[in-house]
């Protein structure tokens, strides 16, 4: 009897596992779908910014920028303290000009001062230096910390471009949704985003050999068409 009974348990033991493990693979396969949708949202952001007439960017900052990132719909919200929040992707550049696998960002950060209401902003950073570039690896990078960020300067005709001095080390662009009232001082941080990683390409890649040591796992479609519209030597 004894027996029987360990029976019957070890057989609803293995229905629940052969149960939960659909379960699990769909869940991976609904974040990977989700993160692959980022990638597109991305380059739409991207695409959208590069075509928009009164905010057309200097030839000289697409042909000398490093990396770029792009972090769609970042929430902001404050009701006097705020927090921001955001997922975005990066991508390199080598000395050849190939442009290395994204790798998957996250951006946060807090503010203070008078400030009350939400905003949805999409963000596009170049990175200039290969100072910056490597910062990105960095845990706790703080954007206006150690490294120059500025307001991208705008206005893609020959004459802007030649005197542009691009002295900053990073340049952003914003597209701002949504309602924000108030002055606030804050430093929004970016790092790799390891889980997202992992997830994205389906096994563990350190986001330094994406970027900057060659590795380069097979690209979904999404990857392969975000590339295809960054600046191309």
């Amino acid at each position: 009897m004894p027996s029987f009974a360990f029976a019957r348990i070890w057989s609803g033991f293995l229905a629940l596992i052969l149960i939960a493990a659909p379960a699990r693979g769909s869940r991976a396969g609904e974040a990977q779908d989700k993160l692959a949708e980022k990638v597109t949202h991305a380059g739409e952001v991207y695409q959208e910014l590069l075509q928009t007439p009164d905010r057309e960017i200097p030839e000289r900052l697409l042909e000398n920028c490093r990396c770029v990132a792009v972090i769609p719909h970042v929430i902001k919200g404050a009701l006097g303290y705020g927090a921001r929040f955001g997922q975005g992707v990066v991508s390199c550049r080598s000395d050849s000009g190939a442009w290395s696998p994204l790798v998957f960002l996250r951006l946060t950060g807090g503010s203070f001062g008078f400030q009350i209401g939400a905003e949805s902003t999409d963000y596009v950073l170049f990175f200039m230096t290969e100072r910056g570039a490597r910062s990105l690896l960095e845990s706790k990078f703080t954007l206006g910390g150690k490294l120059s960020v500025a307001a991208g300067p705008v206005g893609r005709s020959a004459e802007a471009s030649t005197d542009l001095k691009l002295d900053a080390e990073i340049y952003s662009y914003a597209k701002s949704k949504g309602l924000f009232a108030g002055v606030s001082v804050e430093g929004a941080r970016l790092a790799p985003d390891g889980k997202a990683i992992e997830r994205y390409y389906g096994k563990h890649i350190a986001p330094d050999s994406l970027l900057f040591g060659g590795r380069a796992p097979k690209l979904p479609e999404e990857s392969r068409a975000f590339l295809s519209l960054l600046p191309q030597k």
